[in-house]
């Protein structure tokens, strides 16, 4: 049976995405704080049993320490990036796969946001897990990769079946919106999304997980057809308030 996956607020902004198996086995990935996500495990009556780590940053690896500690989780990040995550039981690099809860998890490179960023797509599931690559409405920032790099990376994600949930490290989807209509005003697709986009957030609901086809309609960094475009809109959206 496919996976179900639920965001757990997390910080200011982040989301923690929380794995739920049919038989109630837990997995979590970007744990940026632990006390919610052991607050949404035990609502469901289980235990964490891995982590899946994207990349490096605090505010998504964080509650690695006391959730490995409370739960004796196994913990799985990029071999490429070791040395800045936390201790990992298995280290993994792209084009790998790997089984959990009797699932394929294929890792996909994702750099552009850091060097040796990752991403875990759940084919059975129809699950993205992408970290701060692919964001709704927006990506990255590009604080250790290039542009190139963050085109490859996306035009990687936007190619997997329209139907994958995207689910991302932030909260960021409106602030998202208003950017991507300053780029593409006329896109009917896009206003309907911001639209609901508002509505959700004035109901404070969140705005994910999203889907690859519904953000290859609206979102501008998928929509750029080459680097030179999305370095243009990355460095616009850098600048935008």
């Amino acid at each position: 049976m496919p996976l179900t996956v639920t965001p757990v607020a997390c910080l200011s902004d982040n989301y923690a995405w929380l794995l739920r198996a049919a038989d109630g086995r837990l997995a979590v990935c970007d744990p940026g704080e632990a006390d919610p996500v052991i607050a949404a495990a035990e609502a469901l009556g289980g235990r964490i049993d891995t982590i899946l780590l994207t990349h490096h940053h605090g505010d998504h690896v964080a509650g690695v320490a006391d959730l490995v500690k409370r739960h004796g989780c196994k913990v799985v990040g990029a071999a490429a990036d070791q040395q800045r995550l936390p201790h990992l039981d298995l280290a993994v690099k792209p084009g790998d796969s790997f089984d959990l809860f009797g699932l394929a998890v294929e890792v996909l490179a994702s750099d552009g946001h850091t060097r040796g960023h990752i991403a875990f797509h759940l084919p059975e599931s129809a699950i993205l897990l992408c970290g701060d690559t692919l964001f709704s409405l927006g990506c990255g920032r590009l604080l250790e990769g290039t542009a190139a790099e963050m085109f490859d990376s996306l035009a990687a994600l936007a190619a997997l079946p329209p139907e994958t949930l995207v689910c991302c490290g932030h909260e960021y989807t409106e602030s998202n919106a208003r950017f991507a209509l300053s780029i593409d005003p006329d896109n009917g697709a896009l206003k309907a999304r911001a639209a609901e986009v508002a509505r959700q957030r004035a109901e404070g609901k969140p705005t994910l997980p999203t889907t690859i086809g519904e953000e290859c309609d609206t979102n501008p960094f998928l929509r750029a057809g080459d680097v030179a475009t999305l370095a243009r809109i990355r460095a616009a959206k850098d600048n935008f308030r």
